[in-house]
């Protein structure tokens, strides 16, 4: 996969889905740091159903802290891992009110020492909540950056730092979010529907379908 090939894979995402975000549901830094915590090995459909109950009520550190974890649990219970979930946000916004005036920090250090936040959550907030440049490797992007060519790596984190290598910066901003939707709708795990991909043409995968 060369350069030229990279940038015009890019510039057909883009052309196709100019203004991308997450398909998480939120309003504020906060609601998305929450949101991205409960997503951890769950749908963003899954997260959105709980959120649009809990927000309604409780939206920022000191009404969900006020819940107490019990109290969380019973509108994130259907969420995979939801007694650990809950500890982690209810210790989350503690912090947030005892060090950063109930705000979510824009800082990768402060933002990794909360607890349920990792590397990929650190990323996703900085770069939706504040347009940061960054870009948070999940399953879907691991799979169409492998499967494509486009950034390969035997782990996430070598995917990350190789696509911060070759992306060029005007696409940097969006491109984690293209790639998660093409592989959540287009280059799906088992059988990817490379007949309705625009970038068909463009990937180096060998083992297309129709």
């Amino acid at each position: 996969m060369n350069n030229q090939k990279r940038r015009e894979i890019l510039t057909r995402l883009r052309a196709e889905n100019p203004e991308p975000t997450t398909e998480l549901n939120y309003s504020t830094p906060f609601e998305l740091l929450i949101a991205v915590i409960l997503s951890a090995q769950a749908t963003d459909v899954g997260v959105n159903k709980a959120t649009d109950k809990l927000y309604p009520v409780a939206n920022t550190p000191e009404a969900i802290y006020a819940l107490g974890v019990d109290g969380l649990k019973q509108y994130i219970k259907t969420i995979g891992l939801f007694n650990a979930k809950a500890e982690n946000v209810i210790k989350t916004c503690k912090i947030l009110i005892d060090q950063h005036h109930s705000q979510v920090p824009e800082s990768r250090q402060a933002l990794e020492a909360l607890p349920g936040v990792g590397r990929k959550t650190a990323n996703v907030v900085l770069n939706t909540a504040f347009g940061w440049p960054t870009i948070a490797v999940d399953t879907h992007i691991f799979r169409v950056s492998n499967r494509t060519k486009l950034a390969m790596g035997k782990n996430v984190d070598q995917v990350e730092q190789k696509l911060l290598k070759v992306v060029p910066a005007e696409f940097k901003v969006d491109v984690h979010h293209w790639l998660i939707l093409h592989g959540r709708y287009i280059c799906v795990a088992r059988k990817p529907r490379c007949g309705a991909c625009i970038i068909e043409d463009l990937c180096e995968f060998k083992d297309k379908t129709e």
